[in-house]
């Protein structure tokens, strides 16, 4: 059921079908023997489903039958008799700190002792949609921004139900009564703890109105807060997916073709079939029409060490085989066609333009590379199914999981697993990890095997057999005056949609552009622009990656903006306040704190070392970056960052912090040489961090990050940090060399 903000009849008909079948419409709960025994160790148990819990009264499951499963508290809290609070998170935790945001935010309103807090993932449960968006999603960095007042309602609403409870036991107003810190007050100066009126609570109405905190009184939100999984992840303690275990679980790899989309010519399994602990060698299909091998075994090396005795040849005969340099010249000579126009200024003004700057700028594909390979573990059962896995999409992975085993959609059930990045590479509009476990489970199945099996990639399986960030070409050409007034700037991309042959590209596209590849294109600059976007085919898969289209416009706007600023001789911080003016008043902010902060303007660098900055806005925050860098030897090297991050109200400044110095290294990363992938004869060259670059401990620059106060509601921070790192990089590096950089990876040649 979608939520009232979204109804399902404005989405397009595909979307609408994929949201059927990956969601039920009733909410599914637990057995009513496994809720017993839950609620009587936990008392108020709010994780298992209202209609599950015959405690409540008539009139209790009545109120709560009036709100949408997203609203009910009863899915996402649960207090033990010792008070402990464990609040269920409904998206994925993959490194951007929600799983202790959510939690802070929900028991602000609560009243909860944040010392027993404790958080939890969800599942496919509609319960755990994107309250906005009515689909289960991580993505955007719409975490908090989506869920912010969801959170804070569900607090307050299992707060009430707590005072009701407490109210009808001393026979008192609940009007007298107050919470405070896990307990609640009478004015008597009675007390009961949450954990002691927990059961009572159950049976309490859920109510559809509360009165929220005022921002002042936030004693939890805006604090910096240690993460909650800190000490588990931070001591190896942590399970991810990849870790997780059932009794007599096998584990399957796959050998998957050389090229994109090829099948099997010939096979000789017999090798592999008489490897210790191998117990199936399985022909099953994969992603993008291809087909492959999966051996299942004992463990890991048993299943790797019979993948490696295969002997098999492939049919690439029907499939396109990609070759990175002649890709590059077909993206040039399309750039230079017409094609479909995302703005469109008049370009007169250029032939007249005292001034002119040409520039073409050249982006990679780029691997996610995160530090958890891929996994997806499936158990069949007669009657249903469910999956373990790092998903950012459990409902439609859930949905894709019931179309390959026959399941109706409410009979499978996907617990969200911790995950050790992702950066996009979780969330696949064609689920293809999770519907590559299931075939290799129902082949298992079918081969006689009856257990659960864990499909898991190797990083070399990831990095030659995955998904992408497009490569991208850019051509501007920009006409402007003595004082740097652009008159008209004509320009083009070329690269592959990721939204192509998706349902988000019926939602998202319009005349022909996927808005993933623009977005950060002119905004917040007020430039008579002209932009032409060309979608090539090609067989390569490509997907979302941290900030998406940011990755490369912000690079292109960022470094063309600041040339432009010393071709006609202006500090390129005033330039750009100049172009800001008075409709971007949180670009300013952002940027001017990270001036202050900096000492940019005042205080005398060392000899070889240069300012560089860039500010960009991506998922509705701005970040600024001043830089200093070098070239050391030939190579460039970042020293330090200072940023102005505006995410209007933050719930927890350290989470901002992480997030920014994270996103940064991402950014760092894809200035290093090496941090590309490329294609000859259809093959990925790369295949491990030996030979795909990212950035290590001893390139961290030193970091500064401040936040500009404010009380306007969240925005996201996943993302936003990434996109102005490399450009400000870039422009600390020109002003050393002289030499404006087109390409990341950095080229000083």
């Amino acid at each position: 059921m979608l939520p009232n903000t979204f109804e399902s009849r404005d989405l397009p008909r595909a979307l609408q079908h994929m949201l059927e079948r990956g969601q039920s419409k009733v909410a599914r709960g637990l057995p009513r023997r496994s809720f017993l025994k839950l609620t009587g160790t936990l008392g108020l148990t709010i994780g298992v489903f209202p209609q599950l819990a015959p405690a409540q009264s008539t009139d209790a499951a009545e109120t709560a039958r009036n709100l949408e499963p997203t609203e009910q508290p009863a899915a996402f809290v649960q207090i033990a008799p010792n008070g402990e609070v464990i609040v269920t998170v409904n998206r994925l935790e993959f490194g951007q700190g929600v799983h202790t945001a959510l939690p802070m935010i929900l028991a602000e309103e609560l009243d909860a002792d944040w010392a027993l807090v404790r958080g939890r993932l969800g599942t496919n449960d509609p319960a755990y949609a994107d309250p906005v968006f009515g689909i289960h999603i991580t993505s955007g960095s719409s975490t908090i921004k989506n869920s912010f007042m969801q959170y804070r309602e569900l607090g307050a609403r299992a707060r009430a139900m707590l005072l009701g409870a407490a109210a009808a036991d001393w026979n008192v107003d609940v009007s007298t009564l107050r919470t405070e810190a896990g307990v609640v007050l009478g004015a008597d100066g009675r007390k009961l703890g949450y954990g002691e009126l927990a059961d009572a609570a159950m049976g309490q109405p859920v109510p559809s109105q509360v009165k929220l905190k005022d921002p002042k009184d936030f004693r939890i939100i805006g604090r910096p807060t240690g993460r909650l999984d800190a000490r588990a992840k931070s001591s190896g303690q942590q399970d991810f997916g990849i870790d997780f275990r059932l009794p007599g679980q096998l584990t399957a790899v796959v050998a998957r073709p050389p090229v994109f989309g090829a099948r099997i010519a010939s096979l000789d399994d017999s090798a592999a079939r008489i490897v210790k602990g191998v117990k199936a060698v399985l022909r099953v299909p994969l992603d993008r029409g291809a087909e492959g091998v999966a051996v299942v075994a004992d463990g890991y090396w048993q299943a790797t060490q019979g993948r490696d005795a295969l002997k098999m040849e492939w049919d690439t005969s029907t499939v396109e085989k990609v070759d990175s340099e002649q890709q590059l010249a077909q993206y040039r000579e399309m750039a230079a066609r017409p094609g479909p126009r995302q703005f469109d200024s008049d370009m007169a003004p250029l032939e007249m333009a005292a001034l002119e700057l040409v520039a073409e700028f050249v982006f990679p594909y780029l691997a996610h590379a995160a530090m958890e390979p891929l996994n997806c573990t499936v158990a069949l059962a007669e009657r249903g199914a469910e999956l373990w896995v790092g998903s950012q999409s459990a409902g439609l992975d859930a949905g894709a999981a019931a179309g390959v085993l026959g399941l109706k959609p409410e009979q499978v059930v996907l617990h969200v697993q911790m995950a050790g990045g992702g950066f996009g590479r979780r969330l696949s509009s064609t689920s293809d990890t999770v519907i590559e476990a299931c075939e290799i489970a129902k082949a298992a199945r079918a081969a006689g095997l009856n257990a659960p099996v864990r499909t898991l990639w190797s990083r070399e399986d990831d990095m030659r057999g995955g998904y992408y960030r497009p490569m991208h070409l850019h051509r501007a050409r920009i006409g402007f005056d003595e004082e740097g007034n652009v008159l008209a700037w004509d320009h083009s991309i070329v690269g592959q949609s990721v939204l192509a042959g998706s349902v988000f590209e019926q939602l998202q596209a319009k005349n022909g552009i996927d808005p993933t590849a623009t977005e950060g294109m002119r905004e917040p600059y007020p430039l008579p622009m002209r932009l032409a976007v060309h979608h090539p085919k090609v067989n390569v898969p490509v997907l979302w990656w941290r900030s998406v289209g940011s990755t490369h416009t912000a690079f292109v706007m960022e470094t063309l903006l600041d040339e432009i600023a010393r071709r006609t001789n202006q500090d390129p911080i005033a330039y750009r306040m100049r172009l800001f003016g008075d409709d971007h008043l949180r670009h300013r902010d952002a940027l001017q704190l990270a001036v202050d902060k900096s000492g940019y303007g005042k205080t005398q660098l060392p000899e070889g070392r240069a300012w560089g900055v860039a500010a960009h806005e991506s998922f509705g925050s701005v970040v600024a970056y001043v830089v200093e860098a070098s070239v050391t030897a030939g190579r460039p090297v970042l020293h330090r960052v200072t940023a102005g991050v505006h995410c209007n109200l933050v719930v927890n400044p350290r989470t901002v912090e992480a997030q920014v110095q994270g996103a940064a290294m991402m950014g760092l990363s894809m200035c290093l040489a090496g941090s590309a992938i490329t294609l000859k004869d259809g093959v990925v060259e790369q295949s491990n961090f030996s030979d795909y670059t990212v950035a290590r401990l001893t390139e961290v620059p030193e970091f500064d990050i401040h936040i500009v106060p404010s009380g306007e509601p969240p925005t996201g921070m996943g993302e936003p940090g990434l996109p102005p790192l490399a450009p400000a990089f870039a422009n600390a590096i020109v002003r050393l060399t002289g030499k404006p950089l087109r390409q990341l990876p950095f080229n000083l040649t």
